[in-house]
């Protein structure tokens, strides 16, 4: 399978916000798809993220895709480094596409993002537990973090 990779835009909200409450969910939420659509939906209008789609086009007119995966960044900066940075925040393939480059595939277009845009780096974080993301992530060049530690303070 090859998927096609594309940005999101507002028209893709019916694709993108199963997706993202299915990352949801493997997170140990409840599904709740209309505040995925609104979150969504919010990111998009404000231009508070870019979100990249993986798609697989099942009729040659293109009007019918299946969605298999999404990336999310968010845009950030680094003031030691005087540059952008962008956050990886949220990665996710649905299930029965796994283990066919679609990770991969979404990171490839996060990178192209993050050099295209300037930025110096990508930073993500991702559960302790989750032992799949973590083995994409150092084959794919990510470092783990072992000069700093993060912290975090609920609001």
């Amino acid at each position: 399978m090859t998927p096609q990779i594309r940005r999101a835009s507002a028209a893709d909200l019916g694709i993108v916000a199963p997706l993202f409450d299915g990352y949801r969910r493997f997170y140990g939420r409840p599904p709740d798809l209309a505040l995925a659509e609104t979150f969504i939906r919010q990111r998009i209008e404000a231009n508070e993220s870019v979100i990249f789609l993986a798609v697989d086009t099942v009729d040659p007119g293109g009007t019918a895709d299946v969605a298999l995966g999404f990336v999310q960044l968010y845009p950030s900066f680094s003031s030691v480094a005087a540059r952008r940075i962008w956050i990886l925040n949220d990665l996710y393939v649905v299930p029965g596409a796994r283990k066919q480059g679609i990770g991969r595939a979404l990171l490839d277009a996060a990178a192209q993002h993050g050099l295209s845009t300037g930025a110096r780096r990508l930073v993500l974080s991702t559960a302790t537990t989750n032992r799949a993301a973590q083995a994409l992530y150092e084959s794919y060049g990510f470092l783990r973090d072992e000069q700093f530690l993060t912290y975090q303070l609920e609001l």
